[in-house]
């Protein structure tokens, strides 16, 4: 199942696959988002959807039965 992906604030749109990794979308959209320890851990790399859930994209995946998805993502300085 194809899902649309919309990176705020950068206004980015691609296509994913429900289940694919986070990390693997933002990078093929160009979109950087920050990584540390890569297993959940740090929160370097937490991102936060549209309902206000935060969660670390570097272990989730594109959620399944979605059309769409807003992503929010943040630089934070330390990282």
């Amino acid at each position: 199942m194809t899902v649309q992906i919309h990176f705020l604030p950068d206004d980015v749109l691609i296509e994913a696959q429900a289940g694919e990794p986070l990390c693997e979308v933002a990078r093929r959209a160009g979109v950087f988002i920050p990584t540390g320890c890569l297993m959940g851990h740090c929160h370097a790399c937490e991102v936060e959807l549209d309902d206000g859930t935060t969660l670390c994209a570097c272990i989730s995946g594109v959620p399944l039965k979605v059309e769409s998805l807003k992503i929010y993502t943040a630089n934070d300085p330390l990282w």
